[in-house]
């Protein structure tokens, strides 16, 4: 894991505003900003939390620490990419914070794995077990739009 993943945009700030949250996002090209207490993470805000922040009418004076998602799915160093990259399938997650003896070291995104899988893309065996498990991740998506089930 400690391969991929990459070095998380952090704040200390719980009351940072949702707007100034968002302008750093944009400015650092990320899709998440994490929520620590020292090295204890706290929470998330991630592109989607924004997202529905705004759809359901907030301000952008509201605190991250009232739109951040506080129940996290963490991995450890040592978690292997394909276990990584089917917890964030199954869990619907697009951020997975790494977690070293309870302090953030980094996150990986599905832009780390996408770069994986890049280079992937030259082993056809890989290639059709690849597109094997995208139907399934597909399906599954269709099935949660239907169901009014992504939150």
């Amino acid at each position: 894991m400690s391969d991929i993943m990459t070095e998380a945009a952090v704040t200390d700030r719980a009351d940072e505003s949702l707007g100034q949250a968002a302008k750093r996002m944009w400015e650092q090209q990320t899709g998440s900003i994490l929520l620590v207490d020292g090295d204890r993470l706290l929470g998330i805000l991630t592109e989607r939390d924004v997202l529905r922040a705004v759809a359901e009418g907030l301000e952008l004076s509201t605190p991250v620490s009232e739109v951040m998602s506080k129940d996290l799915v963490t991995v450890d160093p040592s978690t292997t990419l394909r276990d990584a990259a089917r917890i964030m399938s199954d869990r619907w997650i697009r951020h997975l914070p790494v977690i070293d003896h309870d302090r953030l070291v980094g996150v990986v995104s599905q832009r780390d794995l996408a770069a994986v899988l890049a280079g992937a893309l030259n082993e056809p065996e890989a290639l059709e077990q690849l597109i094997e498990s995208s139907a399934l991740a597909r399906d599954r998506r269709l099935e949660r739009i239907e169901a009014g089930t992504w939150d």
